[in-house]
């Protein structure tokens, strides 16, 4: 069963190379779901019916799933599990091409914080969105994908580079980054030729396109590794093993079938601060959230009372011990691969955990038979954050910060457990169908 379950992940993952391109893979996965979810549009009015199962879309990243709960919101609230759709990276600059030197390159600008020495050498490829001009003149947008390994970022040899074993590979983010594309054609411009690309990929004539954006990703097809087969290896680790997670659970019949209102919540930008319209600091999941309590005709009040009800669990990827680098790890707090989802831990609220929240967390562990663990940051190294202090803060609910182990988070190429993903998906479903 586990094993199956990370397939299914590497295949969720391996057709998501963008965050527009999760929630086209996220509504796929609802398409072949009895009986359907329904596609709310924001500039609608909203009509909902006990127990329908619906979802919304802000900016083709980030999308919200709910199932309408049997009984009032005032009496469960809601069970809110929260991730994110983007991963760090590197994107395509507007005016990306140049050519020198007999060579066309795009230029490219950091996404968040990716460990760049691991995009070299790399079989890399464009993935995400163009804005264009359709026929009747308006603005529309189309996915776009290169399958092909498009672009590369070749490291430079070891004689040139002495020291590079001793003092690691150190890339200058404005010279050294950008991609080799092509070799130049000298009777195209750069640019023209980018653009006669897109519209090869497209379909959509050049001089429509408007705007785009375009997220650099590795071809390489998510893979199990080890004696026993018992890790796995892909790209976008963090987060997309927690939107795959949490997505299992909801679409789980039992959960489907509960009183309450569940709600799955993913968010693009969080690498950034999440600070954006359709971001986890944005206005996005308050709206959404407020706009059940008015379709269900939960008054204000009522609406307060379900939000002191609600839950929100935080699901991020949490930092797996490397035997190798053992001195970058707090020594009581070393967390396992495969030995089951980590509570993150952080006494400045990096994470929103606090010991009533902590405990739930352990109790639906149990409940579920699943094994879990305590993650707290070394005190002389920075701690990351997540959606949950931001969230939590902005609508008031208790919340937790959990995450499967995972090595090499923010390189192009990650590592996980394969027996963590089925333990997250049990602990989900236990917490959405808790009354």
């Amino acid at each position: 069963m586990s094993r199956a379950q990370v397939q299914n992940l590497l295949d969720f993952i391996d057709a998501s190379p963008s965050p527009w391109h999760v929630v086209k893979s996220t509504e796929a996965l609802l398409a072949t779901q009895a009986p359907a979810w329904q596609r709310l549009d924001e500039t609608a009015k909203w009509t909902l019916q006990p127990g329908g199962r619906y979802y919304t879309v802000r900016d083709d990243s980030s999308i919200i799933l709910f199932i309408a709960g049997q009984k009032p919101l005032a009496e469960t609230g809601f069970k809110i599990i929260g991730a994110h759709t983007d991963s760090p990276g590197l994107r395509i600059k507007p005016n990306a091409a140049s050519s020198s030197d007999g060579l066309t390159r795009l230029g490219v600008e950091i996404y968040g914080g990716p460990i760049l020495a691991t995009f070299t050498d790399r079989d890399l490829s464009l993935a995400g969105r163009i804005a264009y001009k359709n026929d009747q003149d308006k603005i529309a947008s189309m996915l776009v994908k290169f399958d092909q390994p498009l672009l590369r970022l070749p490291n430079l040899a070891i004689h040139m580079n002495r020291m590079v074993n001793e003092e690691g590979l150190k890339l200058q983010k404005q010279t050294e980054l950008p991609l080799i594309l092509t070799a130049s054609v000298e009777e195209q411009l750069p640019q023209t030729y980018f653009s006669a690309l897109l519209q090869q990929q497209s379909g959509i004539a050049a001089e429509r396109i408007l705007s785009w954006d375009l997220a650099v990703y590795d071809t390489q097809k998510g893979a199990f590794w080890g004696a026993e087969s018992e890790f796995y290896a892909d790209s976008q680790l963090d987060n997309l093993a927690s939107c795959h997670a949490a997505l299992q659970a909801l679409l789980d019949v039992a959960v489907m079938q509960s009183d309450g209102t569940r709600v799955c919540a993913l968010f693009d930008h969080e690498e950034i601060g999440s600070e954006s319209s359709k971001g986890a600091d944005g206005s996005f999941l308050p709206d959404v959230l407020g706009r059940i309590a008015l379709a269900t005709a939960a008054g204000e009040e009522d609406y307060a009372r379900a939000l002191a009800k609600s839950f929100m669990i935080s699901a991020d990827m949490a930092h797996a011990y490397q035997p190798n680098f053992p001195n970058a790890y707090d020594p009581g707090h070393k967390v396992t691969v495969n030995k089951g989802p980590v509570i993150k831990i952080n006494a400045n609220h990096n994470y929103s955990s606090e010991s009533v929240s902590a405990a739930m967390f352990v109790d639906w562990c149990e409940q579920a038979g699943v094994p879990y663990q305590k993650y707290s940051h070394r005190c002389d190294l920075p701690c990351g954050s997540t959606i949950g202090p931001i969230t939590s803060a902005k609508l008031g609910i208790r919340s937790i910060d959990v995450g499967n182990p995972m090595w090499a988070m923010h390189s192009i190429r990650e590592s996980a457990g394969v027996l963590d993903h089925d333990y997250m998906i049990r602990v989900m479903k236990r917490f959405f169908a808790v009354s």
